[in-house]
């Protein structure tokens, strides 16, 4: 007893004009029905025309079409008689021992829901009446959800909870169509002139108990998706991919619903996409976001990640920097302008800064040692130039010259100077104001 395959594909050609009655999905399904009986279409036997539908139960010689994406059941006393997800014609026979009951379509399915079909099918002497249902295999979208609570997770990135109000939707697919017949749908969906099982029906406390197996596994999906996603992006935040990562949060979520309530090991039903329609971020998570928004994103990594600061821009400027004061402690009257830039050195982390503490005595002892040498010879020369040298008389302080002054440092170009400040200026090493000051005191403005 079973199903004997009469032709692949779309009922179309010969058999169009051959099969005049038959049964088949109804035309006017919404795209969110799960579960929908057979419906009849032709002449009815030739007893008049008929397209409406009638009873979904076939009989010995009934001829029933089974659509893509589409599995047919037939059912006896709540049992399961046979399973069809190859699309084809097909004609039920109770008499022929060469039918079949199951026909796995291949592919995923085969492996997916072949055990079931050995576990649940009828066990004994089927009549030769069977009720036909059908069970939808595309994804079903546009299934909502929604909190009003804030829910909320720790976020790596920031190093704290995050969290808001989240409204969204999923997409369920369907597996395991046996073990959905079996173990989820009520029998009142699997009888003659069943109603259509709509995941849009709010009535239906089945649909309602999915929504709400989903929004009780939020926090625990985000904060799972939170912890995955900081190992694969380097401690980004969360909060930055939630509304874009369909599949991502998609998997998280699955996998948290799954754990607790067995979802595709049982029912047949999986999570395959989520969409985050509305994210309202609570206060806390407000004030964060609001906090890190000042700060500058390459400084605050470079100190909260220890990053190496030849990696970071604003850090490979700061080291220029601080090169500049190492050669401008050289020089007498540069080594002023090279700590200029000390307080600079505070934005670009603390290691950075350190290097700077650790230099700045170093740089203080140099410049009292960069004084001319030439004092003593040239007060000498001076002497000797006035006294002539067999005189015994003693010189008067009158002829004493006075002791020149020490030689100046060459003056720096304030051009140049200005050049090199407004370059730490564009690549924000420097202040606005750091650069308004320094201008004042080279051009004496």
């Amino acid at each position: 007893m079973g199903f004997i395959k009469a032709f692949a594909g779309a009922l179309g050609g010969t058999f169009a004009n051959e099969w005049l009655d038959y049964l088949m999905p109804k035309s006017d399904l919404p795209n969110t029905a799960l579960i929908f009986p057979a419906v009849a279409v032709g002449t009815n036997a030739g007893r008049g025309e008929n397209t409406k539908g009638s009873e979904n139960v076939i009989t010995n010689g009934s001829k029933i079409l089974v659509p893509e994406n589409t599995c047919l059941i037939t059912i006896q006393d709540g049992a399961i008689t046979g399973c069809v997800a190859e699309p084809g014609g097909y004609i039920f026979s109770s008499d022929d021992p060469n039918s079949k009951s199951f026909f796995s379509g291949g592919g995923l399915l085969a492996s997916t829901f072949g055990a079931s079909w050995d576990k649940f099918k009828f066990g004994g002497q089927a009549s030769s009446k069977q009720t036909a249902i059908y069970v939808n295999l595309r994804e079903i979208p546009d299934n909502k959800f929604g909190t009003t609570d804030p829910v909320r997770w720790m976020d790596n990135y920031f190093e704290s909870q995050v969290g808001g109000v989240l409204r969204g939707s999923y997409t369920l697919k369907v597996i395991d169509p046996i073990l959905l017949v079996k173990n989820f749908v009520p029998p009142s969906y699997l009888l003659p002139n069943a109603p259509v099982f709509d995941m849009q029906d709010m009535e239906n406390e089945y649909c309602t108990q999915l929504h709400t197996d989903v929004v009780s596994q939020l926090s625990q999906s985000l904060q799972n998706y939170a912890s995955e996603k900081a190992r694969e992006n380097n401690n980004l935040s969360s909060i930055e991919s939630i509304k874009s990562d369909t599949i991502g949060l998609a998997k998280a979520i699955s996998n948290a619903v799954e754990e607790s309530y067995q979802w595709r090991s049982t029912k047949g039903l999986e999570i395959v996409k989520v969409n985050i329609v509305g994210f309202d971020y609570d206060e806390d998570t407000k004030k964060l976001l609001a906090e890190f928004q000042q700060d500058d994103k390459d400084i605050r990594r470079l100190k909260r990640m220890g990053e190496v600061y030849s990696e970071n821009p604003a850090a490979i400027a700061a080291a220029g920097t601080i090169s500049a004061m190492d050669n401008a402690s050289k020089n007498g009257n540069g080594a002023m302008m090279g700590f200029m830039g000390m307080n600079v050195m505070q934005q670009a982390g603390g290691s950075v800064m350190s290097y700077a503490q650790q230099q700045a005595p170093q740089m203080q002892q140099q410049a009292p040692q960069m004084q001319p040498q030439m004092q003593p010879q040239a007060t000498a020369g001076a002497v000797q130039a006035t006294v002539a040298p067999d005189s015994t008389v003693a010189p008067t302080d009158a002829q004493v010259p006075t002791q020149p002054a020490a030689p100046s440092a060459p003056s720096e170009d304030p051009y140049a100077k200005l050049t090199e400040m407004k370059k730490l200026l564009d690549s924000g090493v420097i202040t606005q104001a750091d650069f308004d000051a320094v201008k004042s005191k080279l051009l004496g403005i």
